[in-house]
């Protein structure tokens, strides 16, 4: 297998790898893996070229996503396919993903599979490569509609969230709740619907009094920590966290501790990372709900291939599922332990 990676700096430059003029902006990086193996050919390609299929994340460094792109080149080598990868320089990057999908397009990818930074401000430009004939597969999180595209290989993040709001309720055991809600950032759908999720879990509506403080932390540990502070000041008596991820699980738990509140604190959280499993394990985090990048990219690499080869759209959506992990269950919510969970986490 041969590489071809470009990797954007201060000025513009070329894609590596293809023959097109394209430009690339700063920081953007692409990767064109040539992946050997018995394939069909692509419109515009001579009868022995691989069909290609692209890949475009919302950064390149998360864990979560550095999986699904393992995920995607497995299946990619195991279909024969050529993979060309893209991420933007930071989470909510739309501009970078639009390009990506522009130069994509142009290099005759059959199909793209991507997770929208910008749920709707992406749509226009997905409408134009569908319009090219080349299939668009969301991962992860659905665009806005979520008809925009063919298809979506997701995680269910409603239940991912309801799962661990039931698991907390009944950890509770009658105790009246003072919960903190740390969030994504508003107008993005999965932090929404994992909120929306564990809210109905637990059994409360939005704005219920039992919701003692609210804070968005965009995912990040530093920030999970510096809003569970704010939120401590504001409600010391805070007795449930729920978290949008596990960096800010961490970074809430961090908090705690540093205030001697980490042993009488509930914490749930979503991801199922290793880190997070690990933190689950330590009694750090007391459950996560667990969701699988890797199948997610392969499953959708696999319609793309089949799609390339009959000309068939994948449709609809595909849960690829989740699993509540914890070593401490509790009666009526199904799960598994953190043997489990590290078998099959991910980062």
């Amino acid at each position: 297998m041969s590489t071809l990676t470009y990797v954007g700096d201060d000025s513009e430059s070329p894609l590596i790898g293809t023959a097109m003029n394209a430009k690339i902006p700063a920081g953007l990086l692409v990767t064109a893996l040539l992946l050997t193996g018995c394939g069909g050919g692509g419109g515009g390609q001579s009868a022995s070229a691989p069909p290609k299929v692209g890949l475009i994340t919302k950064t390149e460094t998360n864990p979560f996503f550095v999986k699904m792109k393992e995920g995607a080149e497995k299946a990619a080598q195991a279909g024969g396919m050529e993979l060309m990868s893209a991420a933007g320089k930071f989470d909510g990057d739309n501009a970078s993903q639009i390009t990506a999908i522009e130069n994509m397009v142009a290099a005759g990818v059959k199909g793209i599979l991507i997770t929208p930074s910008d749920t709707k401000a992406i749509v226009p430009a997905i409408q134009k490569a569908r319009g090219a004939g080349v299939l668009v597969i969301a991962l992860d999180t659905p665009t806005e509609p979520q008809n925009a595209t063919d298809a979506l290989f997701a995680t269910d993040n409603f239940k991912a969230g309801e799962l661990i709001g039931q698991y907390a309720k009944a950890a509770l055991a009658g105790k009246p709740a003072k919960i903190a809600t740390l969030d994504l950032a508003p107008g993005i759908t999965v932090g929404q619907l994992r909120h929306d999720g564990f809210l109905k879990g637990f059994g409360v509506q939005e704005g219920d009094p039992s919701v003692v403080c609210s804070q968005d932390t965009r995912g990040d540990q530093a920030r999970g920590q510096t809003a569970m502070e704010n939120c401590l000041q504001k409600a010391p008596d805070i007795n449930l966290v729920y978290t949008i991820n596990e960096p800010a699980a961490l970074g809430a738990y961090t908090a705690l501790k540093a205030t001697g509140r980490e042993k009488d604190v509930l914490i749930v959280s979503v991801d199922g990372g290793c880190t997070g499993t690990r933190a689950v394990q330590s009694g750090q985090i007391a459950a996560t709900s667990q969701q699988y990048p890797l199948k997610m990219a392969e499953e959708g690499v696999k319609a793309v291939a089949a799609f390339a080869k009959t000309g068939q759209k994948a449709g609809g959506y595909t849960d690829t599922g989740v699993t509540l992990i914890t070593d401490k269950a509790v009666p009526g919510v199904e799960a598994q332990d953190t043997a489990f969970g590290l078998a099959n986490c991910w980062g």
